[in-house]
């Protein structure tokens, strides 16, 4: 499936019912906010290896349910600063799926890939051709909408509204 719009990515696998505690614990919800700091604690409480060991460009890959709990957006940050700027699910939460658009991170849904892949295993995604490559499988996966393109586009909600307000007030 390799093309100019595909790209590798190495996964971090986890089961159903990731809940938003466990991303990034609430212990520390008003406790740090510099963006190292947060990375430092993605995922302690589910895989302690997870946050000195992921990478720039690596993707999460769950079950269903992926961000179930409370709506704390650092349960996002937390990947995202760590370097994940896409997860894979088999279903989010609706609210860790809007706040992952609203903070730059792109949820993709797609039923089936976390039975078949493993932590440390390479697919591909093609955003192009709205398809996940794994192995001799490969996964059909939602187009995004135009409103959600752009937002993602943008690095998130607010920094596409500062663009705009910017440039319809220039002074």
């Amino acid at each position: 499936m390799t093309s100019q719009y595909s790209k590798p990515y190495r996964c971090w696998v986890y089961g159903n019912d990731v809940n938003t505690d466990v991303i990034f614990p609430g212990r520390y919800t008003y406790t740090i906010t510099a963006p190292e700091e947060i990375a430092a604690h993605a995922l302690e409480d589910l895989d302690s290896t997870f946050a000195g060991q992921v990478r720039p460009g690596d993707v999460i890959v769950a079950g269903r349910n992926f961000g179930c709990g409370s709506s704390r957006e650092q349960a996002v940050t937390t990947l995202k600063h760590a370097g994940v700027n896409i997860i894979i699910a088999e279903s989010f939460s609706r609210i860790y799926f809007r706040n992952c658009i609203n903070q730059g991170v792109l949820p993709v849904v797609c039923a089936g890939l976390s039975a078949i892949v493993k932590t440390g295993d390479i697919i591909e995604i093609d955003q192009q051709a709205h398809c996940i490559s794994a192995g001799d499988r490969t996964f059909v996966i939602p187009a995004l909408s135009p409103s959600v393109q752009a937002i993602l586009e943008a690095g998130g909600l607010v920094p596409m509204l500062q663009r705009r307000f910017k440039e319809q007030n220039p002074s």
